[in-house]
């Protein structure tokens, strides 16, 4: 209560009490109009301190790091959407400071950046941390889904069933999301069956496309995403593997026009927070930050990057690219038999390792079956 006020408050109680030894019915009615004063000046002052203390509290800033360009559409579109709405919705409180394009953590460290607390919120692309997410990577397999909004669906799922929960121990996830299929894009051969990649190098996401690269006789290498368009443009790499809307994101567009458009993987990503961050925030920032993340933004994100995927895709044919539709590999007698021997060797790999791969898989199945596009 400020020293004003409190002046104001002797002053009315002098004046009552003086009136008083005057005239007692006069004191009586003086005295209900200023208790009710009392009131009135009290809760506006209740109210100017309420704002006063939301205005001079201290913003929390996150630091949110990834690896996509600025002007992509998921930092566009997405992101920076989402950093506003958390800074309104928490009065200033809580500000995310966006850093894109791999400038503050390299794309393969960003998730060990955030549990270390380098930075506060990551963008981690599993399959350029080789070895570290083995039971996540089973849902990159191929086959699985078909857009991007079902494999969203799928490892959402997957993570709120907890079966991702050991290998994210260390942090606090905010969501997860994946890609739709990636294809395989070249500059000078169109690649129609699989004995057409032998003597390749393709940029590979990932082991576990990398390994069915390998099986079919090409040579997967490993590029960081910001890195790919220079090495396709320089010879570096013959093709790329990645998707429709990654490869505009990245400008390859601009240089390859042959496209295999067949589901040959996806990529899966997490959005995590750094553990002793998160813990120090009051709850209802906690809650804030989780009810504005998880399925309901990896669902609005999804649907965002399957738009662009079909415009992608619809684009690539209106230049007159060479393309092929291979729509179901799985079930086509080329494509197959390499795709599940790639399958099955990754599967037994993590199972050497101890860990159930075969349940994990049965589960991704399901999961990938239970988030089918109903349309």
């Amino acid at each position: 209560m400020s020293k004003t006020f409190l002046t104001l408050a002797m002053s009315v109680a002098l004046s009552i009490g003086m009136s008083a030894c005057a005239e007692k019915p006069q004191a009586d009615t003086e005295s209900a109009a200023a208790t009710n004063q009392n009131s009135t000046d009290a809760k506006a002052s209740e109210t100017a301190s309420n704002n006063a203390t939301a205005e001079n509290a201290e913003t929390i800033v996150l630091r949110f790091s990834h690896f996509l360009p600025a002007p992509s559409f998921i930092n566009k579109e997405v992101f920076e959407p989402w950093a506003k709405q958390v800074e309104e919705k928490s009065n200033g409180r809580l500000k995310i400071e966006i850093y894109p394009g791999a400038t503050l953590t390299k794309t393969a460290h960003t998730y060990e950046a955030t549990a270390k607390g380098a930075v506060d919120i990551g963008l981690q692309l599993h399959g350029a941390v080789n070895g570290r997410f083995p039971l996540v990577e089973i849902a990159e397999l191929p086959g699985l889904t078909t857009t991007a909004s079902q494999t969203s669906c799928m490892l959402q799922k997957l993570l709120d069933d907890g079966v991702y929960d050991k290998e994210y121990a260390d942090t606090h996830v905010l969501m997860m999301f994946g890609s739709a299929p990636g294809i395989i894009h070249t500059k000078n051969k169109l690649i129609k069956k699989p004995e057409d990649m032998a003597g390749l190098r393709i940029r590979r996401p990932s082991a576990v496309p990398g390994d069915i690269i390998e099986n079919m006789g090409g040579s997967p290498v490993g590029i960081p995403a910001p890195d790919i368009y220079t090495s396709l443009e320089r010879g570096v790499v013959d093709g790329v593997a990645i998707p429709w809307d990654a490869f505009n994101i990245f400008r390859l567009n601009e240089i390859a026009n042959k496209h295999t458009n067949i589901p040959f993987y996806t990529s899966s990503m997490v959005v995590t927070m750094n553990q002793e961050k998160y813990d120090s925030l009051p709850d209802d920032l906690k809650k804030l930050l989780d009810e504005t993340t998880g399925s309901k933004l990896s669902k609005e994100l999804s649907a965002v990057m399957d738009s662009y995927v079909q415009a992608g895709y619809e684009a690539a044919k209106a230049k007159g690219d060479e393309i092929i539709d291979i729509p179901d590999p799985l079930n086509n007698p080329d494509w197959s038999e390499p795709l599940m021997q790639g399958t099955q060797k990754y599967l037994d790999a993590i199972k050497a390792k101890g860990l159930d791969s075969e349940g994990v898989y049965e589960k991704t199945k399901a999961a990938a079956k239970a988030c089918e596009p109903t349309s």
